[in-house]
């Protein structure tokens, strides 16, 4: 999966919708002042950013496999702990932290199950553990099933990240229970992105980043056109409106 790419243009890509839903998980989550906090695949550090909002950045650690993610998660939070690491060997010792948080990320371990047990390690006793996935196939309800549908439309048969772990209803909850989490619950998070133009929308697409900017990045120029061409019929000119849903399980360690 095409994540070795600047922060730049994840932002740009899914910075746009993962930002939003960093606010509806820790709603969901609820870590409170004093609590130590974990962001599992952070990314550039949006959900990293909104933990430091809340605890603080003595109270907050996150680690990401891609360098170039780890480097801006460095610069833009300073004073935060930032590693590389995969979620399958976490850098701490055991019960270091109230709440483990991955957003957006089973679906890209190498070994989910692996990396789950590694979160429950690092979480005390009665501590929380979440993960976050879009239902992004085309026939989902994600923010970037309109681009699958599309591609869809333009080549039958096609990928569309339906294979992905944690993208079917009760996935994530059957991860968690085989992780050996306790108490674990589903949730449904939504959230809703305008943007101005088609324009807006369709750029981030060949920025190469994820398994969407894989697609995009092996089409030829008329292959590009005929899918930007579909795209377009299916969501008009502008201003549109993008609402994504996301699987949430939550467990207790």
């Amino acid at each position: 999966m095409a994540f070795d790419v600047a922060a730049e243009a994840y932002d740009r890509f899914m910075g746009r919708y993962s930002d939003p839903l960093a606010t509806e998980l820790l709603a969901a989550v609820g870590p409170t002042a004093g609590e130590r906090v974990l962001d599992v695949g952070c990314g550039p550090g949006v959900l990293t950013r909104r933990l430091v909002d809340v605890l603080g950045s003595d109270h907050v650690a996150a680690v990401d496999p891609a360098p170039p993610f780890v480097e801006a998660a460095r610069q833009r939070l300073p004073g935060v702990r930032v590693e590389q690491a995969r979620a399958e060997d976490l850098p701490f010792e055991d019960d270091t932290f109230d709440h483990a948080l991955a957003q957006l990320v089973v679906p890209f371990m190498a070994d989910p199950a692996a990396g789950l047990r590694e979160m429950r390690r690092v979480t005390r006793a009665g501590g929380t553990v979440a993960a976050t996935a879009w239902n992004n196939a085309a026939g989902g309800t994600g923010p970037l099933s309109p681009f699958w549908r599309a591609v869809e439309a333009v080549e039958p048969g096609a990928y569309d990240e339906a294979g992905l772990v944690g993208q079917r209803d009760g996935d994530l909850v059957a991860l968690f229970e085989g992780a050996g989490l306790q108490e674990v619950r589903q949730l449904t998070l939504t959230i809703r992105v305008t943007h101005a133009s088609f324009s807006e929308w369709w750029e981030p697409y060949t920025g190469g980043v994820g398994p969407a900017g894989d697609h995009v990045a092996r089409l030829d120029e008329a292959g590009k056109g005929r899918l930007r061409v579909r795209a377009r019929e299916q969501l008009g000119d502008g201003p549109i409106t993008i609402t994504g849903s996301a699987w949430c399980a939550i467990g207790r360690a």
